[in-house]
């Protein structure tokens, strides 16, 4: 999810939690192990300043995100409240490893996915059920904050149903998703899936053979095809990988590439997220480059 949706996430948790009577410093701990529990896994985006091996594809998101960190972050978040607060609350690491899990959960929905178990299994995990940017979430989180204006209800009650529907979305998308993968999966020999902004509406990538189409789908109606790329040969790969570091990078973290052949340049991208004509996930070389190597 994008950063917005996270302290979103963050913000639901904090005003789900029942504060009656609560200390004022249990109250900002409860606020700060929330909104920074939400954001904290992201803080892998530093590795770029240091990344001269091309492999921040595989930082961000990485053991940063891998479930087995979640109590670590959590017991981190605890340790703050008391540094800042003096305060000593067992329910404090609780909403720490709730909303570490939210954020590291979360985003294995969408297509960019996470190294979910990490350091034991490098495997990518990414559904594509969800958009990255979903904004079906922020205007149920904006309901709640509308509703919660008129005090008819308990503030903690309101988002404790926003965060109840967040989950039904999350399940029903899901569901969707994998009905529309089951159903074109004998077609191609690799499919994967990108969720649409509109809730529903999924992107299908298959490829099999040197051709990946990509189809506009619901499970209300069949594929409709939207583009056919023809991928180029492979062999030109190891001297890409040679020369452009990340294009390894890319080639290993994504479930499969278009290789693309053209006159001045050679090189891959992730078709999951092709639109209008180009993915913004492309690595490539110059082709004098490839020429004066195989010279």
């Amino acid at each position: 999810m994008d950063t917005v949706t996270h302290g979103l996430f963050g913000l639901t948790i904090y005003k789900a939690i029942d504060k009656k009577d609560q200390s004022k410093e249990l109250k900002r701990a409860y606020f700060l192990t929330a909104m920074v529990g939400s954001q904290i896994p992201d803080s892998d985006v530093i590795s770029q300043w240091w990344d001269q091996q091309g492999q921040y594809l595989m930082w961000h998101r990485g053991i940063t995100h891998s479930v087995f960190f979640v109590p670590l972050w959590a017991l981190l978040l605890s340790l703050l409240c008391f540094w800042f607060w003096g305060v000593k609350e067992k329910k404090i690491f609780y909403v720490g490893l709730l909303s570490v899990f939210i954020h590291v959960t979360s985003d294995i929905f969408n297509a960019w996915g996470t190294g979910y178990l990490e350091p034991f299994s490098t495997m990518r995990f990414a559904l594509g059920t969800i958009p990255i940017v979903d904004f079906f979430v922020w205007i149920v989180i904006l309901a709640g904050f509308i509703l919660n204006r008129f005090k008819k209800y308990a503030t903690h009650s309101i988002f404790q149903v926003v965060g109840l529907v967040i989950i039904a979305h999350f399940i029903i998308q899901s569901v969707q998703g994998y009905w529309i993968y089951h159903k074109v999966e004998e077609k191609y020999s690799q499919v994967a899936l990108s969720a649409d902004f509109i809730p529903w509406h999924f992107k299908v990538i298959g490829k099999k053979g040197g051709v990946v189409e990509i189809s506009d789908a619901t499970i209300w109606s069949e594929p409709k095809l939207k583009d056919r790329v023809i991928t180029a040969d492979e062999k030109g790969l190891e001297q890409l990988f040679l020369t452009n570091k990340k294009a390894k990078t890319l080639y290993e973290w994504a479930p499969f590439v278009v290789v693309v052949d053209e006159q001045n340049r050679y090189g891959i991208y992730d078709p999951r997220f092709y639109q209008n004509g180009q993915s913004f996930l492309f690595e490539y070389m110059e082709k004098n480059v490839h020429d004066e190597a195989d010279s």
